[in-house]
């Protein structure tokens, strides 16, 4: 039986309190992880602080940047060991893991280590009231300790891009991973141990959130800021904790995110995006499209061209080739969303395809399995296209002008991203310009450069990261002014 344990001040820690970790493909007990409480969150906060205080806090710039390409270069050596660990704990296709989870969890130490080392500070020239002549110039300081509240949908690439640049930026992180997903998280204790990141940089503490590992972890006054990607709702409650003491957020929460498929779309490639940006991680990507708009000169033919796509794809484990549809990662999960397919019937939609759960092998028959699922006919006021869900289903609505297409995506409380598919340049940067996302796709869908801004509007999140964008967040601005 595994032993997920508990990292703090470069030691793996148990605790008497353990939970089962479950794997998704048959709910079989893969391990247990060990529960934090207020007594190793406040060694792990000590230890990060002491750290700062330490030998951390004084390294150069250089030598930041060369332990954290050494991270990224540990990670890929040890490239099959974080694939398995991903893979049990998620479930979800070998080929996406393998793509993209690994990859760019360990791309996202060299680039914002890359980036701290060459961004810019200002500096201004001016006369003073005496004659003479003043200087003034930027400096950036680090946080201080960064609690980083981790998903479970994308464990590995998710947290690195909080506690990579969070790191570069000379900060010491308190990671609490899901308590869905705790593996990679506690490897990369590991890596930074071997790599001799020093002891307190990086903590992970594992729990639930009331009551638990999360709560006393965002309560916590030693905590300088907190950067936290989920639901809106676990956003709202820890946004209120770190109201005490005024200290910093960075959410990246939830979405209701649009699709948007005009007439003279790239037809085939606008079915394969939106197959993609709907079913993707079994629909559990925040980035997602729930809801799909398409023009009414095609939408007949795109709600056939859709359904042939979904009712192909291979439902089954990660190991099996050409698999493009895993499990949700919890019984709990799957009850939701089996709930919303209810709930879609209740509400009089057309199941163009799915509604259920698939029949599975005895083997997989405890799994967290659902079929992919499109609906059709609903109101726009109905709850299956107003509130979450986070499962493989979209509702696909018709529209007719550019600018009812506008009104239908923006008729929402969130603003995280959406996906525009048009082959008219003109209505490409219109649509840009009006839906009111963080993130717009123009004929393509978790397409990221890394050096641009990442986040959400409205109810979808606080600030942006990436890039530059990360050092608003992970550092403090401080102006120095010298008379001369």
């Amino acid at each position: 039986m595994k032993q997920f344990l508990n990292f703090i001040n470069g030691e793996f820690v148990a605790t008497r309190k353990t939970f089962e970790n479950r794997a998704p493909v048959d709910n079989r007990v893969i391990g247990l992880v060990h529960e934090a409480g207020q007594a190793e969150v406040d060694a792990a906060v000590a230890a990060a602080r002491s750290a700062l205080d330490g030998d951390w806090g004084r390294m150069t710039v250089v030598k930041r940047v060369e332990l954290l390409h050494a991270v990224a270069d540990e990670i890929n050596r040890r490239f099959d060991d974080f694939l398995e660990a991903e893979l049990a704990d998620t479930g979800k296709p070998r080929s996406l893991a393998a793509h993209i989870d690994i990859p760019r969890g360990a791309a996202n130490f060299k680039v914002f280590a890359d980036i701290v080392k060459n961004v810019p500070t200002e500096s201004f020239e001016m006369a003073t009231p005496d004659g003479g002549t003043a200087v003034s110039y930027a400096l950036r300081s680090p946080l201080g300790v960064v609690a980083v509240v981790c998903p479970w949908n994308l464990p590995l690439l998710l947290m690195t891009w909080k506690v990579g640049p969070a790191l570069a930026c000379g900060n010491t992180v308190i990671v609490k991973p899901s308590e869905e997903t705790p593996a990679t998280a506690t490897l990369l204790g590991e890596v930074m141990a071997h790599v001799g990141i020093p002891k307190g940089v990086y903590n992970v503490v594992h729990g639930f959130g009331p009551g638990s590992a999360g709560e006393f972890l965002t309560r916590h006054p030693g905590v300088n800021g907190i950067t936290f990607t989920g639901e809106t709702r676990t956003g709202e409650a820890i946004m209120a904790a770190a109201a005490k003491g005024v200290r910093p957020v960075s959410f990246e929460l939830g979405g209701k995110n649009a699709g948007i498929v005009f007439a003279d779309a790239d037809f085939d490639k606008a079915v394969a995006g939106i197959t993609r940006s709907a079913f993707e991680n079994c629909g559990q990507v925040c980035l997602g499209t729930e809801r799909v708009y398409v023009q009414r000169p095609i939408f007949d033919k795109f709600v056939q061209a859709l359904k042939e796509k979904a009712e192909a794809l291979k439902i089954g484990p990660s190991g099996e080739p050409g698999v493009g549809l895993g499990p949700l990662i919890s019984a709990e999960h799957k009850a939701k969303v089996m709930s919303y397919y209810e709930l879609a019937r209740a509400e009089g939609a057309t199941v163009v395809t799915g509604g259920g759960a698939p029949d599975m092998p005895a083997a997989l028959a405890e799994g967290h399995w659902v079929q992919p699922t499109i609906w059709t006919g609903l109101p726009e006021s109905a709850r299956v296209i107003r509130e979450e869900i986070f499962g493989p289903c979209c509702h696909i609505a018709p529209f007719d002008t550019e600018e009812e297409a506008i009104a239908l995506a923006n008729a929402t409380d969130y603003g995280l991203a959406t996906t525009v598919w048009t082959q008219n340049l003109g209505t490409a940067h219109r649509m840009a310009r009006a839906v009111e996302v963080g993130l717009c796709w123009i004929n393509s869908w978790f397409l990221r450069d890394l050096r641009t801004a990442f986040g959400g509007a409205k109810a979808s999140g606080i600030g942006r990261e990436g890039g530059v964008h990360s050092l608003e967040f992970y550092t403090e601005l401080r102006n120095v002014m010298v008379k001369l």
